[in-house]
């Protein structure tokens, strides 16, 4: 495992993605409510989410010059679309959110985890 990413620019990719949907979740667009609503996540707890993916893109961003923090980050988020996919799963959400969004998503970290720090 690397202490920091090589190459660099899957992880810059990452964070652009994620910081963009954290401001996407500030008020949330219709999608995403529409999205946190058929995985019955409480509104009440859909302001964490902005600050979450922020911190998300923040540590990405920071880990490429602190060791080990975006190889961590990274596996965070594999986690947290874990979780979100247990989420839509739970709740019978079998559309567009779960295939497209999730799971899309999960892929996507998981290959930045391996391209930018397993290799």
């Amino acid at each position: 495992m690397s202490a920091l990413p090589d190459p660099v620019w899957p992880v810059v990719v990452l964070a652009i993605i994620q910081a963009g949907d954290a401001v996407m979740c500030i008020k949330p667009v219709p999608f995403i409510a529409q999205c946190f609503e058929n995985v019955n996540w409480p509104r009440r707890y859909w302001w964490i989410m902005p600050p979450l993916k922020f911190a998300a893109a923040a540590g990405l961003i920071l880990g490429i010059w602190l060791p080990y923090l975006g190889a961590a980050t990274c596996a965070a988020l594999v986690l947290y679309f874990m979780v979100a996919i247990a989420m839509h799963i739970a709740a019978r959400d079998f559309g567009r959110n779960l295939f497209l969004n999730a799971t899309a998503m999960l892929l996507i970290c998981i290959a930045v985890g391996f391209y930018s720090f397993m290799t």
